[in-house]
């Protein structure tokens, strides 16, 4: 498969001049990287959790972030008010299936939540994704565990089932709204090793498709590639993952179009 000459600058042109709001309710065991990979990228990052204001903080918001990682009750009826909210402004909600297939707990709250239709964008890993549509698989945890199934079309189902796009991350992601499939090669073998890199790339996408709403698929593939473009450059300064993580954000930072262009690996 060869690679597509999207121009994937021109979305993270559009995050560092838009410098869009993203409004997160997400996991607290990684909810400063979260904030801080959006900052890096040159946009804003707001962690609004209390039911009471969820909804007026989505006003100022570009898009809305979802993330089930340390999930409560109340938790996710904060979550549900944001998202009907973020609805009603017709700006993209993010959805990170954190878990999804480890309890069944978090399988409820997540089909709760997509009851609701108020879900733009899909987001986990191969075993998250593969529960969410209907199989009979169980994660690790918060670890991808195997699928023997084709991934492609598990994700095109769901699009089209949900009316939404899914993304799939793993050693290549696979983003689709079940018409335009994106498939992202770029990224560090080296991002397993650190927690919260899965988190991150959430966000990532809202802050993408929150500065290019009028196309999320893309702008969501466009965001994994240069986060993952990052992460090739970070690696390279690195002696482990402590320094990577460092690295990471000061070559998210530094990411320029000359990087872009030449390492962007999206077919």
């Amino acid at each position: 498969m060869g690679y597509t000459r999207m121009d994937v600058y021109s979305f993270l042109k559009a995050v560092r001049e838009k410098r869009p709001l993203v409004h997160h309710l997400t996991n607290w065991v990684t909810i400063y990287d979260c904030a801080q990979v959006v900052k890096s990228f040159g946009a804003s990052p707001v962690m609004a959790h209390a039911p009471e204001e969820v909804a007026q903080m989505v006003g100022l918001a570009s898009a809305l972030v979802l993330n089930i990682g340390t999930l409560t009750a109340d938790f996710i009826e904060s979550m549900k008010i944001a998202a009907r909210a973020a609805s009603c402004r017709n700006i993209p909600v993010v959805l990170d299936v954190c878990g999804a297939g480890a309890t069944a707990f978090r399988d409820r709250k997540s089909s709760e939540l997509l009851e609701d239709k108020h879900i733009s964008i899909i987001k986990g890993n191969s075993s998250e994704i593969a529960r969410i549509a209907g199989w009979d698989v169980r994660t690790r945890g918060v670890d991808a565990a195997h699928v023997g199934a084709d991934l492609h079309k598990i994700a095109t189902a769901l699009a089209r089932q949900r009316n939404c796009t899914v993304v799939i991350t793993g050693k290549e992601d696979i983003i689709t709204n079940a018409k335009t499939t994106y498939v992202v090669r770029n990224g560090s073998e080296i991002l397993t090793h650190v927690v919260g890199t899965g988190c991150m790339a959430t966000s990532v996408i809202g802050t993408f498709t929150g500065a290019s709403p009028h196309d999320i698929t893309a702008a969501a593939a466009a965001g994994l590639s240069c986060y993952e473009i990052a992460a090739e450059l970070a690696v390279k300064k690195s002696s482990g993952p402590a320094s990577f993580k460092q690295h990471l954000f000061d070559c998210i930072f530094h990411l320029t179009k000359d990087d872009v262009d030449f390492m962007q690996r999206v077919a």
